[in-house]
């Protein structure tokens, strides 16, 4: 063991694009979605603990409220996975201090998931390459395998296949959090039921928005942005499709409700325009909370041995 103690800082993310199959016999459904890594990161501590004393979890930071502090936790299944897999000493102390929002469509919990992996292969000295910690990342959930990898990518299968994407370019966002979270299961039940009847053609990566990456465009990349799991965030939720006018009428170049929601997440075109637009959300009485990030940004990396 190389330290006592090392720290990870994981990205959250979000969708610009989320494509959704048909629901399959297994009760998944395929997707298809480019995910972008923003500046928004949980840390992750990890540290070996008391002989005999187990997986001890401890939360804090400004999202932290209502996340669950028990082995249903991303970040206890990862360690327990680990610990399993590779034979591990389980007297862990796990820290977790919150930036992503909870349940917002960012994949806060997958990154804590992610974080794990990473902490644990240094920790040891396991010497994991990243395509072994993303598959079992993806054994976890479909969003931890992009919290490792970060910067863009395109997600297949369950979103959990990655293939790093070409892209050019920093991108600003302006995210609109919610003071309560969405159930995803929830999201998907209701686009079931919204596209009831309807023939869904299996997903595919949307071409134009990958010319708009590859080039660097932003003003074409808003336009690109699409989630189809939005129509049924904004059902359950519709307190959203205020907040996206919102953004419209204050000239994001495009908005998007990220992953299954609730946040909304809005391409602007400079730091003057996320300005304006923070300014002009958090007066719309529409929101709990703005924040503004940058992206892409580094997967799951360790910056700290103590």
């Amino acid at each position: 063991m190389r330290s006592r103690g090392v720290t990870a800082r994981v990205p959250g993310k979000v969708n610009l694009q989320l494509s959704v199959g048909p629901l399959g016999d297994d009760g998944y459904h395929e997707v298809t979605t480019v995910f972008q890594a923003i500046s928004l990161f949980d840390d992750v501590s990890i540290s070996t603990g008391e002989s005999g004393s187990g997986i001890k979890l401890t939360i804090t930071g400004q999202t932290s409220g209502g996340v669950p502090v028990d082995n249903s936790n991303l970040a206890v299944k990862a360690a327990e996975l680990m610990v399993k897999k590779y034979e591990l000493s389980n007297d862990l102390v796990i820290k977790l201090k919150k930036e992503i929002p909870v349940a917002g469509g960012m994949a806060g919990g997958s990154a804590d998931a992610a974080g794990v992996i990473v902490c644990l292969d240094s920790l040891f000295d396991l010497g994991l390459s990243r395509d072994v910690m993303e598959s079992i990342g993806s054994q976890i959930g479909a969003d931890v395998p992009f919290s490792i990898s970060g910067g863009v990518a395109i997600g297949t299968g369950r979103g959990d296949q990655i293939t790093p994407a070409l892209y050019k370019g920093n991108y600003n966002w302006v995210l609109a959090l919610s003071g309560q979270g969405l159930s995803t299961p929830s999201v998907y039940q209701e686009c079931d039921r919204l596209r009831e009847g309807l023939s869904i053609a299996a997903p595919v990566v949307s071409e134009q928005l990958m010319q708009a990456l590859r080039a660097g465009d932003a003003k074409a990349l808003g336009k690109a942005l699409t989630n189809e799991l939005q129509p049924a965030a904004c059902s359950l939720r519709p307190a959203l499709r205020l907040v996206l006018d919102v953004g419209v009428d204050y000239g994001a170049l495009g908005g998007i409700v990220s992953g299954s929601g609730p946040t909304v997440a809005f391409l602007v075109s400079d730091d003057d325009h996320a300005m304006d637009l923070t300014v002009a959300l958090s007066g719309s009485g529409v929101v709990s909370s703005v924040v503004r990030a940058n992206g892409p940004a580094h997967g799951a990396r360790i910056i700290e041995s103590f």
